[in-house]
């Protein structure tokens, strides 16, 4: 134990070292030189890693790094010119090169500068609002729909989702309604009248003929077989003889007032 009795000496923890001691135990190895950093020099640190000021410079170009803005590369620290040479990727719009540490935008592989993601319509910058892409260009959603959408018959608005086409022309789904009961026909089997559309339940309801046999409307929709004589339809299942109730489908019949009847009982008669 040596005398620290008008020596220089360092407390660490409360305990006095002289330099030579201190700095053998505790000093950091530079990253560069890979010398300890005496206490008597400044001790400049990145994520636990430490250089001499003398040694804290750019990887590339060698110049001082102290006091000036840098990025890190693979543990290797670069100027911002540096850096931007090598890794930054370059705006789309202005070919210049994206700083680090400045707001871009991407979208499928490209970068831009914020101030240059503008849209191709208006020229305005869209920033993180939503964009429509479109041959190579991008839109904002306001100039996409006056641009390109269809506009619904019905409500007049654009449509920028799904959508139904009638008679050549493009509808919502939500505004495409039976004309009767107003419920949504996207989807569901429909017919029309005068150019109008209805479900089969209205259709039926407003315009079917009832059949003579069970009184329902025949909608003649949908491969739905009927038998017409008369003036008077009966589907298939319900046009028998009145009497012995046999299908009369395909036979011959007889008319009994307003009645039919197959030939057996009209002759009984």
């Amino acid at each position: 134990m040596k005398s620290l009795l008008g020596k220089r000496y360092i407390l660490r923890e409360e305990n006095p070292y002289c330099v030579k001691c201190y700095d053998s135990l505790y000093s950091n190895t530079c990253e560069d030189c890979k010398k300890p950093i005496a206490c008597d020099n400044k001790d400049l640190s990145h994520k636990d890693r430490h250089w001499h000021e003398a040694c804290f410079h750019c990887f590339q170009c060698k110049q001082s790094l102290v006091d000036k803005p840098f990025a890190a590369k693979d543990d290797q620290l670069l100027c911002t010119d540096c850096y931007s040479n090598e890794y930054s990727s370059k705006c789309h719009e202005c070919k210049k090169t994206i700083m680090p540490g400045t707001r871009k935008m991407e979208h499928k592989g490209s970068s831009w500068h914020e101030t240059c993601f503008i849209c191709h319509r208006c020229q305005q910058p869209m920033g993180t609002k939503s964009f429509i892409p479109k041959e190579n260009e991008n839109y904002c959603v306001p100039c996409y729909e006056k641009q390109f959408a269809m506009h619904c018959v019905q409500c007049k608005k654009a449509i920028t989702t799904g959508g139904v086409t009638y008679r050549d022309q493009p509808w919502h789904k939500e505004c495409f309604l039976c004309t009767g009961c107003k419920n949504p026909l996207a989807g569901q089997r429909f017919t029309s009248r005068d150019e109008f559309p209805y479900c089969l339940d209205c259709f039926c309801s407003l315009y079917a003929k009832k059949c003579a046999g069970c009184s329902n409307p025949i909608s003649g929709l949908g491969g739905t077989k009927y038998i017409s004589f008369e003036e008077r339809q009966w589907h298939n299942d319900c046009f028998n003889c009145k009497k012995c109730s046999i299908s009369l489908v395909g036979r011959g019949f007889l008319t009994e007032r307003d009645d039919i009847l197959c030939s057996q009982c009209g002759k009984d008669l």
